[in-house]
């Protein structure tokens, strides 16, 4: 397995309309958003809560207000840091709104470097930024043009990322970035992708420790350094998060659920379960067939 282990399977843009906006919250669907890429941009509008946000070596702490820009191929996810639910408005959008063609000198210099990696913009923007004023004001128009997301409105919703972009050039928000440093996403990676394949099998620490070539200690420390959260909890999260698509895309009983992603017991499940999304699975497939989220 390799980085295509984590590439969402959703699809988020079509040539007619190249984004997709979304209405997310955390616990709801998903107890968390956990590892995964994307071929599109991201842009985050946090509108309540607070959570860590962890994109790359980035690990960030998110509070309402904050805008958070992801470029594209960058793995990221979203970890509550409280019982409180964290609220948030998403738009993943294609490169291609950024540009007219790629013969543009903008295209060449800012807009290539950025979407290859050779240069990275601030993933976080909040208000101890000057230009803060007016990044979130036009994410906020971006943001209502979505949701109108009717032809005219693409126009404009284009114009509003372009002048979020402007913004963050204009006045140097972004550096360039050492692809050839060690990411500590990579030393794990064999451990993640184990975890990935083998998410219904009973998974050890000194397992994931011998097929990472780590100490178990160090192991343990990259997880929590890397992803904010120990691997036993990194598992268990995987696992509910795929006994909510079970549950939502399925029609198998809960303990037919429960043992298809790995757990032992039904009980446990179920603990598991409401103790991260605050509801028993029952409960949570009938909530699903009235609603709708971005995984």
């Amino acid at each position: 397995m390799s980085k295509k282990a984590y590439l969402e399977k959703r699809k988020h843009s079509t040539e007619a309309v190249p984004f997709s906006y979304y209405k997310s919250k955390i616990p709801d669907y998903s107890p968390s958003i956990p590892l995964h890429w994307h071929s599109e941009f991201e842009l985050n509008r946090i509108l309540y809560g607070e959570g860590e946000f962890i994109c790359g070596n980035n690990r960030l702490i998110c509070n309402a207000g904050d805008i958070i820009i992801i470029p594209p191929d960058a793995l990221h996810s979203f970890y509550l840091l409280n019982s409180k639910p964290l609220y948030y408005d998403t738009l993943v959008f294609n490169s291609n709104m950024l540009y007219s063609n790629i013969g543009e000198r903008s295209y060449i210099e800012l807009i290539l470097p950025l979407v290859s990696g050779k240069i990275t913009i601030s993933p976080k923007i909040d208000k101890s930024y000057k230009q803060y004023p007016d990044l979130l004001k036009s994410t906020d128009y971006v943001f209502q043009h979505a949701k109108s997301s009717t032809s005219t409105n693409d126009i404009l919703l284009k114009g509003e990322l372009l002048h979020i972009f402007g913004i963050l050039f204009e006045n140097n928000l972004y550096s360039k970035s050492n692809i050839t440093s060690k990411n500590i996403l990579n030393i794990i990676r064999p451990a993640l992708e184990h975890i990935k394949k083998y998410y219904n099998k009973n998974i050890t620490i000194p397992e994931l420790a011998k097929i990472s070539h780590l100490s178990q200690s160090y192991l343990m420390s990259c997880f929590k350094n890397a992803l904010g959260i120990s691997a036993i909890e990194y598992i268990c999260q995987l696992r509910i998060k795929l006994a909510c698509e079970m549950l939502r895309d399925s029609e198998l009983n809960i303990s037919d659920i429960a043992f298809e992603c790995g757990f032992a017991n039904l009980s446990n499940f179920n603990r598991q379960f409401k103790k991260r999304l605050g509801t028993p699975p029952s409960e949570y497939r009938k909530k699903c067939y009235k609603n709708s989220c971005i995984w």
